[in-house]
């Protein structure tokens, strides 16, 4: 700012009128620091501004790598935060990099607020970081805490897709366990229950898995193994999500398996990548958007108002039904 003023030939003062967009200074006078500005390519601290006022106005966004449902989430937080004023900040969980970590990073560069994208960490210390910022679960409810949530309604998806399978005639149905990912246990309930409403009880099956390719391309092994030694395959899968589904897929296809002829798959999240494959996946979509847009009401909100209760938002999913199920084979 000071070498501002000099080849403008005007006060510090005054340049820091100009910059702030207060009355002061005259038009002529205004256009002549910008000017020069511009030409010792000066820029403004917001951030330093913001700092100095005791706000960063920044949220910081845990989330994994490679999950990509998350970078779908990721993609509808910044517009929301930008049309509230705010700026984002990430942070990855990655191998050798925990949660705890990666938030306190987010925390160390003066994150107000805190978006968590499939949290995994125990309860107890997400309920000690809402004391210390803003926080909201994303695709996790956190009773009994004073974190903010944002979920699909897991059960009423799983009970879409388990009925349109039902529906076509499918009755050896698998599922394939998302482990400890975000509504696993959610999905695993509603599948098992129902199997128990159709009276298929007896067929059903849990297949330990995560939200990988790699789970899915394990689960399409182990289900040929057993054809080859003679047990039937079964006529549908429900993937724990569509990462999953996709390497279920790869797994079936290489071994000459036509999917849905042979078998039908159902994921779970539609992410962007779920329509592009040569077989639209068949899935049950999350409205990635709204969730992202719902995550940065609530942080900002409790920003404005610390004393809120916790807020719990649940979003209706949908299944859309792509090419790769269809009636069980004769």
């Amino acid at each position: 700012m000071a070498d501002v003023a000099e080849k403008a030939g005007v006060s510090r003062a005054l340049v820091s009128i100009v910059f702030r967009n207060q009355p002061g200074a005259s038009e002529e006078t205004r256009e002549r620091v910008l000017r020069v500005a511009d030409e010792l390519g000066y820029r403004p601290d917001s951030a330093a501004r913001l700092l100095a006022r005791g706000r960063s106005r920044t949220i910081g966004v845990l989330f994994t790598a490679h999950q990509i449902f998350q970078s779908d989430l990721i993609e509808g937080i910044y517009p929301e935060a930008e049309r509230l004023g705010y700026d984002v900040l990430l942070s990855a969980v990655a191998q050798g990099r925990s949660e705890a970590k990666a938030v306190e990073a987010l925390l160390s560069h003066r994150s107000e607020a805190l978006i968590l994208l499939g949290p995994g960490s125990d309860p107890a210390y997400l309920d000690e970081l809402a004391q210390r910022a803003a926080v909201v679960s994303v695709g996790r409810r956190v009773p009994r805490s004073r974190v903010d949530s944002v979920h699909t309604a897991e059960g009423k998806g799983v009970r879409q897709a388990m009925e349109h399978l039902l529906e076509l005639g499918h009755r050896r149905i698998v599922h394939i366990d998302g482990g400890r990912g975000p509504g696993s246990a959610e999905r695993r309930r509603a599948y098992r229950a129902a199997m128990r409403r159709a009276g298929l009880q007896a067929e059903g099956r849990v297949i330990p898995g995560d939200h990988t390719e790699r789970s899915g391309i394990e689960a399409g092994r182990l289900l040929l193994d057993e054809r080859d030694a003679g047990a039937p395959l079964p006529t549908a899968v429900l993937a724990g999500n569509d990462r999953s589904a996709m390497g279920l897929l790869m797994a079936l296809t290489r071994a000459g398996v036509e999917v849905p002829r042979d078998l039908s798959v159902v994921g779970y999240d539609d992410n962007h990548l779920s329509h592009l494959m040569p077989i639209g996946l068949t899935t049950v979509r999350q409205d990635a958007a709204l969730m992202a847009e719902h995550a940065v009401r609530f942080a900002v909100q409790r920003l404005e108002n610390p004393e809120l209760e916790p807020r719990e938002a649940e979003l209706d999913p949908q299944l859309v039904v792509r090419g790769t199920s269809g009636p069980p084979p004769a």
